[in-house]
């Protein structure tokens, strides 16, 4: 097969990365232009916008590492990015449900990729909470992508095994 056939089946895939990553960069553009650090805007009782920028990975894992996360969690999600365009492109048109589901984990990389190379700390916005007692860490669309991009995958993993179950 050419390599312009391989790379034209895989554009619906990259254009949904893509539209993810530009939601991610619109959404966290709108909350750094009208939010200042910390601030909080309670939006449902439940759920609140805020500002937060998140040195490390998720839950804020070595955020307080000294500045040598940012290169090493840089250079991770670029070899994601690498990995997941080569099996998009590999299996684009024979496994539809993962690719879209690596289509969601590849535009939430690009853009947690794109907030750590360009301001050295990701933004997130959406914070969840109980009363005033418990809150989750803030989040934003990249991470929410991948998040619906790893269900995608377990989902995945399950059909195909109920479909090889069947065939035995």
């Amino acid at each position: 097969m050419t390599t312009f056939i391989m790379l034209k089946r895989v554009q619906r895939w990259w254009a949904l990365a893509l539209i993810l990553f530009v939601l991610d960069w619109v959404t966290k553009q709108a909350i750094e232009t009208n939010l200042f650090y910390g601030q909080e805007i309670a939006v449902l009782p439940f759920f609140d916008l805020t500002l937060r920028y998140n040195t490390g990975a998720a839950f804020s894992f070595l955020a307080q590492a000294g500045g040598w996360q940012r290169w090493f969690f840089s250079f991770i999600a670029l070899a994601v990015v690498v990995g997941i365009s080569w099996r998009l492109v590999k299996i684009a048109n024979t496994n539809r449900l993962e690719a879209l589901a690596l289509s969601f984990v590849l535009g939430g990389a690009i853009g947690n990729l794109y907030d750590r190379l360009v301001y050295g700390h990701v933004v997130d916005f959406l914070q969840f909470h109980w009363q005033q007692a418990w809150y989750f860490p803030a989040f934003n669309v990249a991470d929410s992508a991948i998040t619906i991009g790893v269900i995608l995958m377990l989902l995945e993993s399950v059909v195909t095994k109920k479909q090889e179950d069947v065939k035995e």
